[in-house]
C-alpha cells in the first residue's frame, strides 16, 4: 500500500527512480540545462535543491553527503567549483521550469529545466543577476511610496481649492444675475403700475368734457324742435 506516499514514483521502483534522479542531477550541473518532462522535472527540483544548499558549505563532510547522492566526482567538483559561487547569494530557488510544448508520440508535456543563475540572456534582463531582498509587509510603507502619497494628497488637495474657487465664482456671478433680473423686473412691474394708474384718470378727463358738450347741444335742439311743431300747426290750420 502506497497511504501517507504522495510523491510521484514516475512508473519505476525506488532502486530505478533514485539512479534516473541522480544522474539527471549530474547532467544538470555539468551542462546547466536539461530537456525532459515536467514531471521528471519537478522531481528533480525537489531532489537536486537540498544538494545545491548543501554545496554553499565547502568542508568534507558536505562534499560526502552530495557525493552519496549524485555517485560522480566530476559533478560534485563543478558543483563545489562553479555553481557554488553562482548560488552563494540565492536563498532557494535556484532552478526555473520552462515549457516547450508537448513531445510526438505520447504528447507527454516537455520542458528545459536550467540553473536561474547560468542563465546570461535572463540575468541581463533583470539587471545583473542582482538576488532580491524579500520584504516583508509588517515593516510598513517605504519612505518612497510615503513621499508619492503625500504628492498625490497635496495634488488632490489643489485640485479641491481650485475647484472651490471657480465654484465660489460662478454663484457670485448667477447671484449678480439673479439680482440684475430682480430689479428689472421690479421696474418693469412698477412701470406697468403707473400706466394702469394714468389710464383711469385720463377717462374720468374725458367724461366731464363729453357731459358739456352734450348739455351746450340741448338748447339748440329745443328751438330746432319748437320751430318745427310751430310750422306744423301753420299748416294744419
Amino acid at each position: 500500500m502506497r497511504h501517507g506516499k504522495k510523491f510521484n514514483h514516475l512508473g519505476r521502483k525506488t532502486a530505478h527512480r533514485s539512479a534516473m534522479l541522480s544522474n539527471m542531477a549530474s547532467s544538470l550541473i555539468m551542462h546547466k540545462r536539461i530537456n525532459t518532462t515536467v514531471a521528471k522535472a519537478k522531481a528533480l527540483k525537489k531532489y537536486i535543491d537540498p544538494i545545491l544548499t548543501k554545496s554553499k558549505t565547502d568542508d568534507t563532510h558536505s562534499r560526502r553527503v552530495v557525493f552519496s547522492y549524485l555517485q560522480d566526482k566530476e559533478s560534485v567538483t563543478e558543483l563545489f567549483s562553479t555553481v557554488a559561487e553562482k548560488i552563494a547569494n540565492r536563498p532557494g530557488g535556484y532552478t526555473r521550469i520552462l515549457r516547450t510544448g508537448s513531445r510526438l508520440g505520447d504528447n507527454a508535456e516537455m520542458c528545459v529545466m536550467e540553473l536561474v543563475d547560468f542563465n546570461e540572456l535572463l540575468i541581463k534582463e533583470d539587471g545583473g543577476g542582482k538576488a532580491k531582498t524579500r520584504r516583508s509587509r509588517r515593516g510598513g510603507k517605504s519612505k518612497e511610496k510615503e513621499v508619492a502619497t503625500q504628492e498625490e494628497v497635496a495634488e488632490v488637495v489643489e485640485e479641491a481649492a481650485t475647484e472651490a474657487e471657480a465654484n465660489e465664482e460662478s454663484q457670485a456671478a448667477t447671484e449678480e444675475t439673479t439680482v440684475e433680473d430682480v430689479a428689472t423686473e421690479e421696474v418693469e412691474a412698477t412701470e406697468e403700475i403707473v400706466e394702469e394708474v394714468a389710464e383711469p384718470e385720463v377717462q374720468t378727463e374725458e367724461e366731464p368734457a363729453a357731459e358739456a358738450s352734450t348739455e351746450d347741444a340741448t338748447p339748440e335742439e329745443t328751438t330746432s324742435e319748437e320751430s318745427d311743431e310751430s310750422s306744423e300747426e301753420d299748416k294744419k290750420e
